[in-house]
């Protein structure tokens, strides 16, 4: 865990991603990413030059009209020191059952999205933290440019307009594996997703073609990362100092 609170330090103060006073909603789905990043920033509100406040806030998108248990993520919160608020949905059911979307993932993660944001700002929040880490952002940015012929990635830091609210991503820096042995480390509860597409999505296809470059070129996905910040490509450029 110590790595990972150090790579995310690295990613808030090379992207500007927190200032004195923030109320920071983590936004927690049970995965691994999500639980470890919420611990990460707390450790880090601890020390970190800005004083800044941690929540966590997890949608149940109800898939099956079934509610998750979410009960020993929130006592692992607890024991943390971190509020943890689970707010039910039904995006599963719209999704899959309403609309029975042949391609969900788009529909369902721009419902997520908007619900998050407005249960992040309904806690006093003015940022959402999102788990997405470098794995996440290499895969998304050859998901673009062999999909989609284009350049692009998510950024690291994101203002909403629209609901006036503020994303970061600090694991930016931390690779899957990285942040994996953080959360196992530290014996986090994690809650297995009950999505009816899990796992056989068009980035998983990527994930793999991903995984086999790194295994022939170690440095494949610090490449991918440096070509980001050259490019300064969707605010991945480093902030300038002061």
């Amino acid at each position: 865990m110590q790595k990972l609170e150090g790579l995310a330090r690295k990613a808030m103060q090379l992207y500007g991603m927190v200032a004195p006073g923030d109320a920071i909603c983590v936004g927690v789905s049970g995965g691994k990413d999500s639980v470890a990043l919420a611990l990460a920033l707390k450790r880090l509100a601890a020390y970190f030059e800005h004083p800044y406040t941690v929540q966590a806030l997890t949608l149940d998108p109800m898939f099956g009209n079934e509610e998750t248990d979410y009960s020993a993520l929130t006592a692992y919160f607890e024991q943390a020191g971190i509020p943890h608020t689970v707010v039910r949905t039904n995006i599963g059911h719209l999704v899959f059952d309403v609309r029975a979307e042949q391609n969900p993932c788009a529909l369902c993660a721009k419902m997520r999205r908007g619900a998050l944001h407005t249960g992040a700002k309904k806690l006093g929040c003015n940022k959402v933290a999102l788990g997405h880490h470098l794995d996440d952002a290499v895969e998304t940015f050859y998901m673009n440019l062999l999909g989609e012929g284009r350049l692009g990635c998510f950024s690291p830091v994101t203002w909403m307009s629209r609901k006036e609210i503020t994303v970061i991503r600090p694991l930016v820096l931390a690779t899957e594996a990285e942040v994996a042995k953080a959360a196992t480390e530290t014996g986090a509860p994690i809650i297995k997703s009950r999505c009816p597409v899990d796992g056989v999505t068009a980035r998983s296809a990527v994930k793999q073609m991903v995984a086999e470059r790194a295994e022939a070129d170690p440095a494949f996905r610090q490449k991918t990362l440096g070509a980001l910040q050259k490019a300064g490509l969707d605010g991945w450029g480093p902030k300038p100092a002061g």
